[in-house]
């Protein structure tokens, strides 16, 4: 009986050592398994990630250009030349987009142009208007492009949000300016422009835009209560 006893748990050690090895065997598939998944989910991440990377949703661009204002006749005033004259004042753009929609070879964007036109210079024939004045924009707008993925893009925008104007204390030939010297109205703007990929990120960018605006506090009297600052500029966008 000692005998077959023995045989009976040496028998029995051997299935415990059998069924330990298939449950170490089944954890590890089972941890193989679990490390694929994981794996795989990793990669999935990453893949996304590098998509959406690739697919550079959003622009920053900078535009320096100039910005023209057309002559304003003073009321009242005789004179060989009674026009309020601008000058055109050095101006630069910086400006923030993010693409919301692509449909085919359409794709809209949401802008934020900020121009600043800092200095520009006033003329009048007598001693009548500021010296000088400065002026920034800041239009929230749509862009609509066409192929913004390929190497040369067109593309129309327009938006609105306000515009603010001061004007110089001193007036062009001296003496102190009479009145306010600083205005904000509500401005409208439409613009257009030509994108041209030179580097996989960046492109070179020619744009024109019109800001439809209050006129500045001028002293003088031109009947006018609206002006067409028109921004002609170009720069440099970085895609990502």
């Amino acid at each position: 009986m000692a005998v077959v006893d023995g045989t009976a748990l040496e028998s029995s050690t051997v299935l415990n050592l059998q069924d330990s090895r298939v449950a170490t065997n089944k954890r590890l598939q089972e941890e193989k398994m679990s490390l694929k998944h994981l794996t795989v989910g990793v990669l999935l991440a990453v893949s996304t990630f590098a998509v959406q990377a690739s697919a550079q949703n959003n622009e920053l661009s900078g535009i320096l250009g100039r910005t023209f204002i057309s002559n304003q006749r003073i009321q009242g005033v005789l004179s060989f030349d009674p026009n309020v004259r601008f000058g055109k004042g050095l101006t630069f753009e910086i400006n923030y987009a993010r693409r919301v929609i692509a449909a085919g070879p359409l794709t809209l964007y949401l802008e934020v142009p900020f121009v600043v036109n800092h200095d520009d210079d006033l003329h009048a024939p007598l001693n009548l208007v500021p010296k000088q004045f400065s002026s920034y924009f800041v239009t929230p707008a749509a862009r609509l492009s066409l192929f913004s993925d390929q190497a040369v893009s067109p593309w129309v925008s327009f938006g609105g949000g306000f515009a603010h104007f001061s004007e110089s204390s001193t007036l062009e030939f001296g003496g102190p300016t009479p009145g306010k010297t600083g205005s904000t109205s509500g401005v409208l703007q439409t613009g257009l422009g030509l994108d041209v990929r030179v580097f996989h990120r960046f492109s070179l960018r020619g744009e024109a835009r019109d800001f439809w605006s209050g006129v500045p506090p001028l002293v003088v009297n031109t009947s006018k209560n609206r002006q067409h600052n028109i921004f002609v500029g170009a720069g440099v966008v970085w895609h990502f």
